[in-house]
């Protein structure tokens, strides 16, 4: 089975679509529209069916695709900057705020809740007319709710200077430095016992 490009460390959605730019160089999953439609399916926003709709709609409307990938994007940085300076800056906030409201304003739709094949359900979002429109609504629904909850305080970004992940910090002490134990907090601790083994 192929592994996927796309890591899911942010703890929320809209984290997640955050970091799916990422590292010194800002390597960008998101390279091409059907790369963007693979993240939506990785992270369960589109099952097979709208996936395969979605596809079929782009190679029908190729200036339609391209547009909505460059709007992603542009959601993406807005999102970036209000994980990264949001708690501390009222203009990040507002700059969120206008893109967030930008994007659920120019949508139709339906909402349902759905089941998955494992048992589990999911919101999510159906447009009418425009489906390309739709596609990042869960996305910033998923910001519009870290505003409303007010978690922009437990948004951290990794310790890690190579990586620049964003995640929510969920921890009880609110102490968490790693986007993921496994990569960037083993490299860190590597990092550590070589420094520890050289001053021996």
């Amino acid at each position: 089975m192929e592994r996927s490009p796309f890591v899911f460390v942010g703890e929320r959605l809209w984290l997640d679509f955050v970091n799916s730019e990422f590292g010194i160089r800002r390597f960008d999953a998101l390279r091409d529209f059907e790369s963007m439609v693979r993240w939506l399916e990785a992270a369960a926003l589109l099952d097979v069916e709208r996936a395969t709709g979605i596809r079929r709609r782009a190679q029908q409307q190729p200036a339609g695709a391209t547009a909505s990938l460059i709007d992603a994007r542009r959601v993406r940085a807005a999102l970036r900057g209000l994980a990264e300076r949001g708690p501390t800056s009222d203009r990040v906030r507002v700059e969120g705020l206008v893109e967030i409201n930008r994007v659920l304003g120019r949508s139709a739709g339906t909402r349902r809740v759905e089941q998955r094949s494992d048992g589990t359900f999911i919101r999510s979002f159906v447009p009418v007319g425009d489906a390309f429109a739709g596609l990042v609504i869960p996305v910033v629904e998923s910001a519009a709710d870290a505003l409303i909850l007010g978690e922009l305080s437990r948004v951290r970004r990794c310790a890690d200077p190579r990586c620049q992940r964003v995640f929510f910090d969920n921890t009880k002490n609110g102490r968490r430095r790693w986007c993921d134990m496994a990569t960037c907090g083993n490299r860190a601790k590597a990092a550590r016992h070589r420094e520890k083994l050289k001053s021996n």
